[in-house]
């Protein structure tokens, strides 16, 4: 059974960012205000059921993953965890830099790089084994959720070592857009998102910070505590 809190060590763009409005307004929900945004009039009248098609990602605010949430490790305190991402974010390392674009994966909409970053992919990893010493070991339910009988074995190897199944060779940098969607309305909400995100003129994004994020409790929305540039 999952304890809270929970915690989790995300990318998150700048707070005053073009890519920050795009994503908080199509989640309906600001991680660092901690308070909901209102959804594009122009989504709501193409999609008027809007709110329930991002219902999953809205509780999880916008963001790419690099370590999955976790609740602490018996002994280990909040403060010993954000001084670490602290320490994390002041090490010398190369900044990613990608090209982001808006693509359907997995049955859901997410921004993405266009192309494999071996410097995002690493900066994740470094995330997942330095942090890993903070997380509490997983519950057998909370295995179960992960319904390891879908996965690889070396996926199922690496949920066991990491309590996410996702790292390594099968990690996918994903800012997620939407919630699972039907085939047909996947084409047509793609087609939606890549013209607004177009809008932007974004063609290039540095992966250059870190942001802890903490959710209190199962009918909590994960929010922001503390965003740490990298150097």
């Amino acid at each position: 059974m999952t304890t809270f809190p929970r915690y989790a060590i995300y990318y998150t763009p700048a707070a005053d960012s073009d890519l920050h409005r795009f994503g908080t307004g199509l989640l309906g929900y600001d991680a660092f205000a901690v308070s909901d945004v209102p959804f594009p009039a122009e989504v709501l009248a193409e999609a008027p059921d809007w709110a329930a098609l991002t219902g999953d990602p809205r509780k999880y605010g916008f963001h790419g993953t690099l370590k999955a949430p976790f609740p602490l490790a018996p002994g280990k305190t909040e403060a010993e965890l954000v001084a670490a991402c602290e320490i994390f974010a002041a090490a010398a390392r190369t900044i990613p830099m990608i090209t982001p674009v808006v693509r359907a994966i997995s049955g859901f909409i997410a921004v993405v790089p266009d192309t494999p970053s071996p410097d995002l992919n690493a900066l994740a990893q470094d995330c997942v084994e330095t942090f890993d010493r903070f997380r509490a070991p997983m519950s057998a339910e909370d295995r179960a959720r992960r319904n390891p009988g879908a996965l690889t074995a070396r996926q199922v190897e690496q949920l066991d070592r990491f309590g996410y199944p996702y790292v390594r060779d099968d990690f996918r940098f994903h800012m997620t857009l939407t919630g699972r969607l039907s085939p047909e309305r996947n084409t047509q909400v793609l087609a939606m998102l890549q013209a607004r995100f177009a809008a932007l003129d974004l063609t290039s994004l540095r992966i250059d910070r870190i942001a802890l994020f903490r959710q209190d409790d199962d009918r909590s929305r994960f929010r922001i505590m503390r965003e740490m540039k990298l150097t």
